[in-house]
């Protein structure tokens, strides 16, 4: 007999709750993270902080209400993350990232409902490093392309995962469609994981999707309306939006684009709107809750080297509005994430 989608079932083996999306069963999750944190927590942490090196902050935003954010804790070593977090609803995760001119390969984890250091999980494979962008559902995340090796500048499109739950190193997924570095957009379904924008050797628009569930090569998704590197990515379950970044071939000109687009299909990119500054909009990071983005954008060089974040609702159109400050006012480069993302449902 065949199972429609919707259909819940008791599990007797796990005495757990599940409802079936038309692919596979999945576990109705009965926490949420207004019980664990007050609030959808969203994590920013690393960058490069302007004259000074490479960074270890980890901070935390409430992403429901608005302000400036507030330490965390630190990493286990200082790296500009660009793209690499990912989270379940109680663990947060960092994979990746470079301190020039070397490529690191550690993956750190936190408890997002905590505050404390983050603790070594394992590393990614050949070397890891500068990786393209990080996606996560409630069970694995997924690490798309970037620099292998521990100095390399080579272009791979190498896909690594691991199960946020565990520890251990990653386990190599399939290949993206196109060899990319210095941070795609990373959107997420329960099923589904995006990776937009990029550098391969010349900026891009393309976007790639997994299937989170199984093991496989990426595949084309469609386009965004703009050619971008370090855009900063975030969904709910169902809209995924890209924001700012940078076209270097173009002359290091920040972008205060913001697009959209639906996961369940396939499709190019439309225009949102745009974020409150165009000047300092170089490298972005994003942390979503079912109904918003809080997005951290910063020019790479002095003198528009900022601590700015903006907001937006997902649902609606528009342009974005101020919703505070980071804790460091001169840090581009960080990697952000939350346990509401669209990823967890």
């Amino acid at each position: 007999m065949s199972v429609q989608s919707g259909s819940i079932r008791f599990n007797t083996d796990s005495s757990k709750l599940e409802i079936y999306n038309g692919e596979q069963w999945w576990e109705i999750d009965t926490t949420s993270p207004y019980e664990q944190t007050g609030g959808t927590r969203g994590i920013f942490a690393g960058g490069y902080v302007q004259g000074g090196g490479n960074n270890d902050t980890i901070e935390f935003i409430n992403v429901d209400a608005t302000g400036n954010a507030t330490d965390f804790g630190n990493l286990t070593e200082s790296r500009r993350q660009q793209g690499g977090a990912g989270a379940d609803r109680t663990r947060g995760v960092f994979l990746g990232g470079r301190a020039s001119p070397a490529n690191k390969d550690r993956i750190d984890f936190i408890t997002i409902a905590s505050t404390g250091d983050a603790t070594d999980f394992g590393n990614l494979t050949g070397g890891g490093g500068s990786n393209g962008g990080t996606g996560s559902n409630s069970t694995r995340a997924v690490s798309h392309s970037g620099q292998r090796g521990s100095t390399g500048t080579t272009k791979l499109n190498t896909i690594d995962y691991i199960t946020i739950q565990s520890t251990g190193d990653a386990v190599d997924f399939g290949d993206a469609t196109v060899a990319r570095v210095t941070q795609t957009g990373c959107l997420n379904s329960p099923t589904r994981g995006c990776f937009a924008g990029g550098y391969s050797p010349t900026q891009l628009n393309t976007i790639d999707f997994i299937t989170y569930s199984t093991l496989g090569n990426a595949a084309d998704f469609g386009d965004l309306t703009y050619t971008v590197r370090r855009p900063g990515g975030g969904s709910n379950a169902v809209r995924a939006l890209v924001a700012g970044g940078n076209n270097y071939d173009g002359g290091h000109i920040g972008l205060n684009t913001i697009n959209f687009f639906t996961i369940a299909t396939l499709g190019d990119a439309k225009d949102f709107g745009d974020l409150t500054s165009a000047s300092n909009t170089d490298t972005a990071a994003m942390a979503c809750s079912p109904t918003r983005a809080a997005i951290f954008h910063s020019d790479t060089s002095t003198p528009n080297v900022t601590n700015t974040i903006d907001y937006v609702q997902i649902m609606t159109e528009g342009n974005a509005v101020d919703f505070g400050d980071t804790t460091t006012g001169d840090v581009w480069g960080k990697g952000g994430t939350s346990n509401g993302h669209g990823g967890l449902g």
